[in-house]
């Protein structure tokens, strides 16, 4: 069970395995974009190139989808990704329970954005745990766990990547061990439990009132999603890619100055703290594009301010 590209290392693991893929489970089809065109999800997408039966229900509410899981007999359920709470009438269904791949170390980080909130608090150690499924979120026995190291300057979409082969291929690991009855789950510590939410459009807009390299953290965890924006000339002005510096001679948080040659950017922006130097933007409506081709056309904005 699972839906975004996150998932698909662990489904080509367990195709690449001795195991029987009984059946894909993924989110439903949505419609998207300006034409509304309807989308599958990646896990779907892949599941049907390889000619896997794929169920995508739109919740476990119904009765009939309980029983269709039921009629399908499997020893086990992997979840990556999935998006929908299991409920008991799904968890008590495998002889072997099911298995979540959750991208933290848990109990750090439960909850649906662990790893933007890693980058977000400047971790240099993150991991994958593979965990029984209870009915409180995140909260089930730990069967194994795997460490990694957060590179300084990592992204979210780099940083998942990583985390999901590591994941991928502490799952197969795991599930042998598992089912052979080598592993005794060890029941997660409450005490040091910490949750994460889901972040939302309007959490990636900047505040300059707030040091450097909180800003560049927020930049590289929210990237590609919800993204950072700042507001210049009532616009939406996107940073995608960034650079904490030191700050040189005065001004307010939020202005734009030229930046000196041989510096890590050519333009910067004051913080509480220090300088985010800015290397790559997107206005709204147009494609990303380095700060450099943005200032050719918009000559107004060094000596400007951003909000």
């Amino acid at each position: 069970m699972g839906s975004p590209a996150f998932a698909l290392p662990a489904l080509h693991s367990l195709m690449s395995s001795q195991y029987d893929i009984t059946a894909v489970y993924s989110q439903p089809d949505k419609r998207t974009g300006r034409g509304q065109q309807v989308v599958s999800c990646p896990v779907k997408q892949y599941a049907v190139s390889q000619g896997l039966r794929v169920i995508q229900p739109e919740t476990f509410k119904d009765p009939q989808e309980i029983s269709a899981l039921v009629e399908l007999q499997p020893d086990i359920i992997v979840v990556a990704a999935y998006g929908q709470i299991l409920p008991d009438a799904v968890l008590n269904i495998p002889q072997y329970k099911c298995i979540n791949i959750h991208p933290s170390l848990l109990p750090q980080y439960r909850g649906p954005s662990p790893i933007a909130a890693a980058i977000l608090n400047g971790d240099t150690v993150t991991g994958v745990t593979i965990m029984l499924i209870e009915k409180k979120v995140d909260a089930g026995p730990i069967l194994a766990q795997k460490e990694i190291s957060v590179a300084e300057d990592t992204t979210a979409d780099r940083l998942s990547e990583i985390l999901a082969k590591t994941g991928a291929e502490l799952l197969i690991e795991t599930m042998s061990a598992w089912v052979g009855g080598t592993i005794r789950p060890q029941p997660q510590d409450e005490s040091r439990a910490s949750y994460t939410r889901m972040e939302t459009k309007e959490d990636g807009r900047i505040d300059w009132n707030v040091p450097a390299v909180q800003i560049w953290r927020k930049v590289r965890a929210y990237h590609p999603w919800p993204g950072c924006f700042t507001v210049w000339k009532n616009t939406r002005l996107k940073i995608i890619e960034a650079v904490p510096l030191q700050a040189a001679g005065g001004g307010k948080e939020g202005d734009v100055i030229a930046l000196p040659k041989g510096s890590a950017a050519r333009v910067g922006v004051r913080t509480a703290k220090g300088m985010l130097g800015l290397i790559t933007v997107q206005p709204a409506g147009k494609k990303e594009m380095d700060v450099t081709d943005f200032m050719a056309g918009h000559r107004d904005f060094v000596g400007g301010s951003l909000t």
